[in-house]
């Protein structure tokens, strides 16, 4: 039997004193036989985080640091590659938490599928109220709509995955990351590898657990990235968008247009907004089930926060953004014939 491919796990780490022990412990108890490596880019923390990678680091010889002195996720991940030896690559964030045989699933997976990068299911898991509401509201189609690599769906190619487990060939074909992408970066990415003809993978084998931010507030900044940085993916690639991107969007300017005429003209505006509460209310209920109380309570607050922080950030996206983004476009590099 063939050994096993050696394994590079890359972790871009910002202010994640909380959860980067438990993240790298799991990656280092993987029930994986092959060499394995964890290489952790560092940016400038306000927290514990560099005192914690550093006690990591005298505790285990699998485990490394290199700067990332910009604080950007894409230059972490380049810095991290470059600093990395071997020919699989994990990708993994100080706040996921590996299942037990990800690692030994997405090796088998690659060699299965000739997939250039293959990911899974962002698992969200929340370790008080707050945080199991906004788990629930992650995992449910209202929340998110029909987005695999949060409900989970059937194995195939995909557009994207949820951080991803790559052939080292692939990145360092196609460049690495593109590093003025600060948000949306996989996507853009693995767009890349598809257009030189890889093949992305999706599995619902593959489970990593994500912890969801700590508060409302935290919340509303990521959603609000994701929003105006999905719209730089639009402008980048006019095909990428669809009904599911447009909904948060459409939402916003409904109940803000429900909002002003109820006040301005008739009651009646009213009805757009209070039908939105009801509706979020109501498809709390399911995603809810088998919670305490007080977290049942929060999910409608997290799928509202969820929804117009996305909205906003989208219809506030500047086009200057996208224009910077597009002239740093790099071309799909194809292998020679």
């Amino acid at each position: 039997m063939p050994a096993l491919p050696a394994v590079s796990v890359i972790m871009p780490v910002l202010d994640e004193e909380r959860h980067l022990r438990s993240s790298v412990r799991h990656i280092l108890e993987q029930e994986y036989d092959g060499e394995l490596e964890v290489v952790i880019a560092l940016g400038p923390s306000a927290d514990r985080t560099d005192e914690i990678a550093a006690e990591l680091v005298r505790e285990d010889p699998r485990v490394h640091t290199v700067p990332n002195p910009t604080g950007r996720t894409p230059a972490a991940l380049n810095a991290a590659i470059k600093a990395s030896r071997h020919p699989v690559v994990v990708r993994v964030d100080g706040h996921g938490m590996l299942s037990p045989d990800y690692i030994a699933t997405a090796v088998r997976l690659l060699e299965e599928t000739g997939a250039q990068n293959v990911g899974g299911i962002m698992h969200a898991e929340g370790e008080n109220d707050w945080e199991h509401a906004v788990a629930a509201a992650m995992t449910s189609k209202i929340g998110v709509g029909n987005a695999a690599f949060h409900t989970g769906g059937e194995a195939g190619p995909a557009e994207t995955v949820y951080l991803g487990v790559f052939r080292r060939a692939a990145l360092e074909q196609q460049g690495g990351y593109n590093e003025e992408f600060i948000r949306a970066q996989d996507w853009e990415l693995n767009f890349r590898i598809r257009e030189a003809g890889g093949l992305i993978w999706f599995s619902p084998e593959l489970k990593v657990q994500y912890r969801p931010r700590p508060s409302v507030r935290a919340l509303a900044k990521q959603y609000k990235d994701y929003g105006r940085w999905r719209h730089v993916v639009a402008r980048y690639h006019q095909g990428s968008i669809n009904l599911r991107y447009l909904a948060p969007p459409a939402a916003v300017c409904a109940i803000a247009a429900g909002v002003v005429v109820g006040a301005a003209l008739t009651p009646l505006g009213f009805v757009v907004p209070a039908g939105y509460v009801a509706a979020i209310v109501a498809g709390s209920v399911p995603a809810g089930r088998g919670l305490p109380l007080k977290a049942r309570l929060q999910i409608p607050v997290a799928l509202a926060t969820m929804h117009m922080s996305w909205g906003f950030g989208f219809l506030t996206s500047p086009r200057s953004l996208a224009r910077k983004v597009i002239a740093s476009r790099r071309p799909a590099v194809h292998t020679a014939a």
